[in-house]
Parts: C-alpha cells; structure tokens; sequence
C-alpha cells in the first residue's frame, strides 16, 4: 500500500492488529497463544463490536493484578455518517511510533514485577457480539491496593481510534 492509497475498514483493522502483536513481543509459546485472541479481536474490530482490550498482569500465585494495560477502540464518528477522514498510511504509522516510544519508557517508572507473574486478556465486546465458547466472563481485573494510572498517548485510522493507559500496583505486592 502507497501512502497516497485510501486506507479501507479492513486495512485499518490490519494495522491495529499488527499495533497489537508489536507491543506483545514475547517468546514463541506466548505469541502463538496471542495471535489466536487477535485473530478472533480482528473480527470483533471489522463487524465493530469491541470497545476495549485488556492485559492484566497477576501475580501466579495469588492472583493480584499488579499492572493493568487498557486499550480503548473506538470507531470514528465520521464513518457512520458516510464520511471518512482521510489519513495516509505514513501519518498513522508515526502515530504509532510515537505511542510505542511511550511504552518503551513506560519501564522506567513501572515498579519491576520481581513475583512470577501470568496474564489474562479480556475483550469488552457489544452485547451482540458473536462470542466463541473459549472466551469465558471474566470480572474486570482492577487493581485492587495502592493503584497509580498513566494515560498513553492515542492514534488512529481513519475507521477506528486506539487509546491506550496503564494502571499499576504501587508499592509492595
């Protein structure tokens, strides 16, 4: 795709989702785990019926969320009236960039996890969102004590806006 091309509904749905795998960057196991949830969040993203992903970090053995990451997808208001803003490909991808330079600096005030932690990934979908057995209900993993919360900067495409924020546990876990 050429900057000067019109992004379309699935092409923007493509570039959240790579958005997605970017930040994910762990080893083999993890990813083949998390490019299942993204196929079925890719879904959710193209028939418009997800409003938020979460990525709550626990710790294994009791449970208690010490860092909760919050995207927020949303579609632009625009498109649902049949006008679509136009917005190229280079100015989404520094959008992007931006927002990942964020979260990479995001470990210089996040407390380091030093308990073995494991994650859940929770989609808030539309009541009439078509739900795959495998994704089970789940309460919203808030953190629970001593909470703190960045706002991370946001982007978006001409379909859709992703704004993201962290919540962590501060202080002792």
């Amino acid at each position: 795709m050429t900057s000067n091309e019109n992004i379309t509904l699935c092409g923007s749905s493509d570039i959240i989702i790579e958005f997605f795998e970017y930040c994910i960057n762990s080893d083999e196991r993890v990813q083949n785990y998390i490019s299942g949830i993204l196929e079925q969040v890719k879904k959710w993203i193209e028939s418009q019926s997800i409003k938020k992903l979460i990525l709550a970090i626990m710790s294994k053995d009791k449970n208690d969320v010490l860092e909760r990451w919050q995207f927020d997808i949303q579609i632009q208001n625009d498109s649902n009236y049949g006008y679509i803003r136009e917005k190229n490909e280079s100015q989404i991808q520094n959008e992007i960039q931006t927002i990942l330079r964020q979260l990479s600096a995001s470990i210089s005030y996040l407390p380091v996890l030093e308990v073995p932690c494991t994650f859940k990934v929770l989609a808030y979908t539309n009541k009439n969102a078509d739900v795959p057995k495998s994704w089970v209900d789940s309460d919203p993993k808030y953190i629970k004590h001593n909470q703190e919360q960045v706002n991370l900067r946001s982007f978006s495409t001409p379909y859709h806006s992703v704004g993201a924020m962290v919540s962590y546990r501060f202080r002792d876990y």
